[in-house]
C-alpha cells in the first residue's frame, strides 16, 4: 500500500490542485493536512481578522474533504517530525504540496526535502500559487528579476499565457487514510480551533455598523467569484475595464478577491482565464490585454518575481529592490510617538484615521486609501520607513500577502527617489481624501467624533471655529485629536530630503537595480493620481517653490 500526504499551506482549496491531483495519481491512500509549524507561524504576527479568515477557510476546507470521504488533520509542530512519524507508525511514499515563495517557507521546505531524500519519500512540489513560476520568468529575464513592471510583462509574453487550471481530483478513486491513535498520540491536533485558542483577541470591539464581514474558504470564494465576473462583465457593457480603480467605491462591500488568493482559497490561475474568457465572449475578440483586466494579477506576479530569491525584501537592508534611507528614527520618543499615532488613526487628519480604523476593524482598505496611508507614514508627512508600515499591515491586513505588501510599500515610498514618484503633495491626506470621499460618508463611518461636524470641516477639523466644535460636541484637542504635522510644511521638508538624496547618490555614481515604475501612466494608475499632477511629475530642480505652488493641497 503506498500512502500519499498532501500538505496544504497556502492553496487551501480543492479546485485546481495540482499538487494534490499528484498526490491521488501515485499513491492508494491519502492523508490531507494543514500544520502550524513553528517556522513559519508565531501567534504576534497575526492580528484578529487575518487569524479567523485562516481558520474558517480551514473549517471550509475540511467540511469538503468531509463530503468527499475524508478530513483535514490540523496540527501543530514540526513538518518534518510529523512526517517521521507518520513514516514510522503507518508508511509514508509520498508528500505533495505547492510551492512556496516567501523565503521563509522555502527555508521549511529544503527541510522537509531533506527529510524525503533521506529517507525515500519521493515529493512532489507544484506552481499553482502563481499564474507564472517566478523562477521561470528570473531565467527568461537573464537570471535577474525585472525590476520594472512593463519589463515583467515583456518577458511574461515571451514565455506565453499562464497554464490553464487542472481539473478536479476524481474522488470516486480516492480512499483516505485515517491517522491512528498511535499517531495522534504522538503529535498536537487541533480540533475545531478559533483564534483564541492561539491567544489572539478582537483589538478593538466589532463594529456592527461596517457593512461586511469576510468570510474564509473556498466556498466563499467560488461565490464571490461569480459576483465579481459579473461585475466585470457590466464594466465591459460600459466600455471600461477594472471599474473599481477607475471609480474607486470606498463605501460599498468590496469587490476585492485578494484575501482569497493570498490564502488559496480561489485559483489565481481560475480567476486570470474566467476573465480572459468573459473579455473574449463580451467582445469576440482575442485575450484581453496584460495591461487591462489581468493587470492587477500580474503586478502579484510581479512582486513574488522580485522577492522569490531576495531573502531580505521585507526589510531596507541588502535588499536590492531598493535603496537604503535614512528614515527617522522610531527610537526617538517624538518618532515613536508619530508612529503609535499613525497606527491608532489618531493623527489628526480624518482621512488618514478613517483608513487605519478602517484596517484595525475589519481587517480590510481599498488599495488607493493604502496608498494614502502609506504616503503619510513614509514620503509624504511623517517621514518613517517602509518597514514599519509592513510590519503593521502584515499582521492586522487580511490580504497582506508578503511579496506583495512589501512590493507595494517598496513602490508608494518612493524608497527608490525616482523622480516619477516625486509628488508627496498629489497625496495631500484632505485633497485625495476629498477626491475619494467628497461627502465624506467614510470619515463618518469610521470616525465617528466627526459625524456631525460641519462639511466644510470635515477634511479639516483644526479650522473649526471653537464656538461650532461645542456646538456640535467634538472638541478638537480632547474629543478628537490636533493634527499631528503640518503636511505642506512637513511635505515640502521631505521633497528637499528626496532631492538632496537623488543628487547625492547620481554624485556617487550609484547604480543600484531596484523596483521602480515604469512611466507616468503607470504612476498615476497606481497611485490614483489626477491629471494635474502627472503634468508636473518632473517639476524643475532648480526652483521647487514654483512646483510647490502648483502642487498647493487648497
Amino acid at each position: 500500500m503506498t500512502i500519499a500526504v498532501h500538505w496544504f499551506r497556502n492553496g487551501l482549496r480543492l479546485h485546481d490542485n495540482p499538487a494534490m491531483i499528484e498526490a491521488q495519481k501515485n499513491a492508494e491512500n491519502l492523508i490531507t493536512l494543514f500544520i502550524f509549524d513553528e517556522t513559519t507561524f508565531n501567534a504576534k504576527w497575526y492580528g484578529y481578522n487575518p487569524m479567523r479568515f485562516l481558520l474558517e477557510s480551514l473549517k471550509d476546507l475540511n467540511k469538503n474533504l468531509t463530503l468527499a470521504g475524508g478530513c483535514l488533520y490540523i496540527l501543530q509542530g514540526n513538518p518534518v517530525n510529523i512526517f517521521k512519524i507518520i513514516k514510522e507508525k503507518i508508511g509514508l511514499n509520498f508528500i505533495t504540496f505547492e510551492q512556496d515563495c516567501g523565503h521563509i517557507g522555502r527555508k521549511r521546505d529544503e527541510k522537509v526535502k531533506t527529510f524525503c531524500n533521506e529517507n525515500d519519500v519521493k515529493y512532489i512540489e507544484k506552481v499553482s500559487h502563481t499564474l507564472w513560476n517566478p523562477k521561470t520568468i528570473i531565467e527568461k529575464n537573464g537570471g535577474v528579476p525585472p525590476f520594472t513592471f512593463k519589463q515583467f510583462q515583456n518577458t511574461a509574453n515571451q514565455i506565453g499565457h499562464p497554464p490553464i487550471p487542472v481539473g478536479n481530483v476524481d474522488w470516486l478513486s480516492v480512499i483516505f487514510e485515517e491517522l491512528p491513535a498511535s499517531v495522534l498520540d504522538e503529535i498536537k491536533v487541533l480540533h475545531n480551533p478559533t483564534p483564541e485558542t492561539f491567544g489572539i483577541y478582537p483589538e478593538v470591539p466589532e463594529n456592527l455598523t461596517s457593512p461586511y464581514r469576510w468570510y474564509g474558504g473556498e466556498t466563499r470564494a467560488l461565490e464571490q467569484l461569480k459576483e465579481r465576473l459579473e461585475y466585470e462583465r457590466e464594466a465591459f457593457v460600459n466600455g471600461f475595464y477594472l471599474p473599481n480603480q477607475v471609480n474607486p467605491d470606498l463605501l460599498s462591500p468590496p469587490s476585492s478577491l485578494s484575501t482569497a488568493l493570498r490564502y488559496g482559497c480561489l485559483s489565481i490561475r481560475k480567476f486570470h482565464w474566467e476573465l480572459s474568457k468573459l473579455f473574449i465572449k463580451q467582445f469576440e475578440g482575442d485575450l484581453l490585454p496584460q495591461y487591462s483586466v489581468t493587470s492587477q494579477l500580474i503586478w502579484r506576479d510581479y512582486f513574488y518575481t522580485m522577492s522569490i530569491d531576495n531573502k531580505n525584501f521585507g526589510q531596507m537592508e541588502d535588499n536590492p529592490a531598493c535603496i537604503s534611507i535614512p528614515w527617522n528614527d522610531v527610537k526617538i520618543p517624538e518618532n515613536k510617538k508619530m508612529l503609535e499615532c499613525w497606527k491608532a488613526g489618531k493623527t489628526g487628519y480624518p482621512f488618514i484615521d478613517a483608513g487605519m480604523r478602517q484596517l484595525m476593524q475589519e481587517g480590510w482598505v481599498h488599495h488607493v486609501v493604502r496608498n494614502s496611508l502609506a504616503s503619510f507614514l513614509t514620503r509624504g508627512d511623517l517621514w518613517i520607513s517602509w518597514v514599519e508600515g509592513l510590519n503593521h499591515f502584515m499582521k492586522y491586513l487580511l490580504d497582506a500577502d508578503f511579496s506583495v505588501c512589501a512590493g507595494n510599500w517598496i513602490w508608494v515610498s518612493s524608497s527608490t527617489f525616482e523622480q516619477l514618484l516625486d509628488c508627496p503633495l498629489c497625496v495631500c491626506p484632505v485633497s485625495y481624501g476629498l477626491r475619494l470621499d467628497p461627502s465624506g460618508e467614510y470619515i463618518k463611518r469610521y470616525v465617528p467624533e466627526l459625524k456631525n461636524m460641519p462639511a466644510q470641516y470635515l477634511y479639516e477639523p483644526w479650522k473649526c471655529p471653537e464656538s461650532v466644535q461645542k456646538q456640535v460636541g467634538c472638541i478638537i484637542g480632547k474629543d478628537y485629536p490636533n493634527r499631528i504635522v503640518d503636511h505642506t510644511i512637513a511635505s515640502r521638508g521631505n521633497r528637499k530630503k528626496m532631492l538632496a538624496l537623488r543628487v547625492s547618490m547620481t554624485n556617487d555614481n550609484m547604480q543600484v537595480p531596484h523596483c521602480c515604475p515604469s512611466d507616468r501612466e503607470e504612476v498615476q494608475k497606481f497611485m490614483y493620481l489626477p491629471d494635474e499632477c502627472i503634468q508636473q511629475l518632473l517639476p524643475l530642480e532648480n526652483n521647487d517653490s514654483e512646483a510647490y505652488d502648483f502642487y498647493k493641497c487648497h
